[in-house]
């Protein structure tokens, strides 16, 4: 009987350090989500200002002007993942969404989170590219300008000629939703053109000033997509830490009533021990 009260009792402070661990977990990726959340408005403001200066460039070229996409056929679908576990189907909503677009021409995947690489490889889907996903908020840009860097190679090679991405988004229910964006051919019907009558001083061709401002854009949007899927990410873990400590504490309350009902028989055991003593005595 006392063996079996202290392994119990062994068990129950295991668990305690388990809680405390979900605990600290919880916390954590409920920080990181928020200082995601709080970047977006910086990173929006800034893809504000180079719309307004597409839309100043784009008065003044012609639409035989304006940067012409490749003469490819291929897709390309820049695919934001999680880094780490513990956040549910986190990777397979987000596969699921990659796994239904129609393929109506060669595809090529880049994969943004070592989980999510390790789940499209498993369903064979062909990875031309990977990255680990931002562990920081602060980390964001320099993984977009690696996403840029081989999204552009991809483009200057003629390997692809559509380019889409899709990632999840921070949701206030349990499910988080999942959103595509088309970066490539470029929409340039999103940006009136400027009617400013005094034109701007310009140190460079129009050209070549509108196809700079669209690869600044196509950064911020990369941008925009990375600190959502990253506030995502950190929101699904902090819900799964929310039902994994409930269902610790459940283990908890069911352990303490077995370590005191396993103590209180043996309280009793030791009454009649000590009874019997007493009466084999007399």
């Amino acid at each position: 009987m006392t063996g079996r009260l202290a392994e119990v009792q062994a068990r129950i402070g295991s668990v305690d350090q388990i809680s405390a661990v979900i605990a600290a977990m919880r916390g954590i990726a409920a920080s990181r989500s928020r200082e995601a959340i709080a970047q977006l408005d910086g990173i929006r403001a800034y893809a504000a200002m180079i719309g307004g200066a597409i839309g100043s460039a784009l008065a003044l070229v012609s639409d035989s002007d304006r940067p012409a996409g490749a003469a490819a056929d291929g897709d390309a679908v820049i695919v934001l993942c999680a880094e780490q576990g513990f956040a549910g189907a986190f990777n397979e909503r987000v596969l699921d969404v990659v796994a239904g677009l129609p393929a109506a021409a060669p595809r090529a995947l880049l994969v943004v989170g070592s989980r999510g690489l390790a789940m499209a490889q498993e369903r064979g889907m062909p990875v031309a590219w990977s990255a680990p996903m931002a562990a920081r908020a602060g980390q964001v840009a320099s993984l977009a300008n690696r996403i840029a860097a081989a999204l552009f190679q991809l483009l200057d090679g003629g390997a692809v000629a559509r380019v889409a991405m899709v990632h999840s988004t921070p949701a206030a229910a349990d499910i988080p939703g999942v959103a595509m964006k088309q970066l490539v051919p470029f929409d340039f019907r999103r940006f009136p053109p400027s009617r400013n009558l005094v034109a701007p001083l310009l140190t460079m061709p129009p050209r070549r000033l509108l196809a700079g401002l669209v690869e600044e854009y196509v950064f911020a949007e990369i941008c925009e997509a990375l600190m959502l899927s990253f506030a995502a990410e950190n929101a699904a873990r902090m819900r799964a830490m929310i039902a994994a400590r409930s269902n610790v504490a459940k283990t908890l309350d069911s352990l303490r009533a077995q370590s005191r009902q396993l103590r209180q028989e043996e309280i009793t055991n030791e009454i009649i021990e000590l009874a019997s003593g007493a009466l084999a005595t007399r």
